[in-house]
């Protein structure tokens, strides 16, 4: 059964999703239902892929390969190493609180609305099981088709116009990237990954294919200047959709790096190392700020995303300075490993502060910061889990977006303390704007009427949320089974960034 396991979880949404369509289109409970009890079933599936993936022996585990096109030499190959784990456990878990979450707050189509969530599901697992390029780079693509359909027919006044924004940014990115592939399919007649990147480049070639791949996934993290279309895409989505972009469809774009520029075009990624941090320390202190003055809750959720996304690609590519240049490979894997946590830290606070929103959006009907005030006053549970989100997404010690950002920072120390000190400016940036809003937000008197007559949260709210205060808790203070699942894998991505291939 576990080496079809990676198909179960690939296959079982996308047959719930045509089962909610079918079942669910004359009635909304059902397609509730149908699409929780999928969802509940695939983060079930999950479960023997963590427990049963040899962390000490490390490598590819699960993994099946089938030949696909027989012309292109192109196979339906899947596999998983820890960090895949790490995601597609994440993915399973994030999925059906997203569900649960929008239980009441979507009315409309509901049997098109969880589809759609249950298919975007199957394309993120299958973009982290993936070995073969140009099976990824299919579910790379076609995961813009339930995400564009989530944001254009359920989202805010301006969805067209976010919605194409976000097409457009993503695609283009993507084109460069199948360019790339494309050539290095032509010059080793593979799209294997583990070959592809036991393949000799030369540094001319590595360095228009690294440019390739930094275009495609510096779009998705998404990288400072290529960000814009994420504010707008958060603010125009459902509650759902946000959650779901910023707490794994992110992810995707830190996840290429270490796939595929990091791999494939090492000496490349070596030398345009500079190019990658000098981004991600604009990312983490400019859009730091920019996040501080804004009035819109999602936005500024949006923009601190972006910064806290920083820390994922410095931590990445850091790795290089300490690895190649000071030989420090110990301080490489820690800086590499904390960008891993920092990925699913992040997929944790960023998924549960835009539920808070979703939660005070469906009451309010708005998601400007001037219309509230005062709300610990009528929602105290709901405070409660606003405040301790806020106090994870400022990098509290305890919580854990504590631990992938001071293991980033730690390790950005030994290659330059200004470095580390250009990073650790957003640890107060952040508070800033996180505690700024939960100040205008909670505390204080009671700001308007709206506010008087709110409602605490349900039963239903109170687990989604209670959900993510645990996984948040408990990666704060006890990672080890995060990082012990990741550590041979992170192992083996120190070994390719030090292979010299020129």
């Amino acid at each position: 059964m576990t080496e079809h396991l990676l198909s179960l979880l690939i296959g079982l949404p996308i047959l719930g999703g045509i089962a909610t369509i079918v079942l669910g289109r004359n009635s909304a409970t059902t397609a509730r239902w149908v699409s929780l009890i999928v969802a509940l079933l695939t983060l079930a599936a999950s479960i023997p892929l963590y427990l049963g993936y040899d962390a000490q022996a490390g490598g590819l585990q699960f993994v099946e390969s089938k030949l696909w096109i027989d012309s292109i030499n192109a196979y339906y190959s899947l596999g998983a190493d820890g960090i895949s784990v790490a995601l597609i456990v994440l993915t399973t878990f994030t999925s059906v609180l997203v569900l649960i979450g929008a239980w009441e707050a979507i009315d409309e189509k509901v049997h098109q609305y969880t589809a759609a969530f249950l298919f975007l599901e199957a394309l993120m697992i299958g973009v982290f099981s993936a070995t073969d390029a140009l099976l990824f780079y299919l579910f790379f693509e076609a995961m813009l088709i339930p995400m564009f359909i989530i944001i254009g027919v359920w989202g805010g006044p301006r969805r067209v116009y976010a919605t194409i924004k976000f097409f457009l940014y993503t695609f283009f990115g993507s084109i460069f990237m199948l360019i790339g592939l494309i050539y290095l399919y032509l010059q080793t007649g593979t799209w294997n990954l583990t070959e592809l990147a036991a393949a000799n480049i030369p540094l001319t070639a590595q360095t228009w294919l690294f440019f390739s791949f930094l275009l495609a996934f510096a779009v998705k993290v998404p990288m400072f200047p290529v960000h814009t279309w994420l504010p707008d895409a958060h603010v125009e989505a459902p509650t759902g959709g946000s959650v779901v972009l910023a707490a794994i469809m992110l992810k995707i774009g830190g996840y290429g790096f270490i796939r595929f520029s990091l791999p494939i075009t090492p000496d490349a990624s070596h030398e345009l190392a500079w190019l990658v941090i000098a981004l991600s320390l604009i990312a983490v202190i400019y859009i730091g700020f920019v996040a501080l003055v804004q009035e819109d809750m999602k936005k500024l959720i949006a923009y601190s995303s972006i910064s806290h996304m920083g820390f994922v690609t410095l931590g990445t590519f850091i790795a290089f300075t300490l690895a190649r240049e000071s030989g420090a490979t110990d301080a490489a894997r820690l800086g590499l490993q904390g960008a891993m946590v920092q990925m699913v830290s992040h997929g944790f606070i960023s998924g549960a502060m835009f539920s808070c929103v979703g939660v005070l959006y469906d009451r309010v009907h708005s998601r400007m910061i001037k219309d509230y005030g005062g709300v610990v006053n009528t929602m105290p549970w709901f405070a409660a889990f606003f405040v301790f989100f806020g106090m994870a997404n400022s990098g509290l010690p305890g919580t854990s977006g504590f631990v992938g950002e001071f293991m980033v920072i730690l390790a950005s120390f030994q290659a330059s303390p200004w470095i580390a000190a250009a990073a650790a400016v957003t640890l107060i940036v952040g508070a800033a704007y996180t505690l700024w809003l939960v100040k205008r937000v909670v505390f204080g008197e009671i700001g308007n009427d709206h506010v008087r007559h709110l409602t605490d949260i349900n039963a239903r709210e109170a687990l989604m949320l209670g959900a993510f205060a645990i996984a948040v808790l408990l990666v704060g203070v006890w990672p080890a089974p995060l990082t012990n699942l990741m550590d041979s894998s992170i192992n083996e991505v120190v070994a390719q960034l030090l292979r010299v291939k020129v």
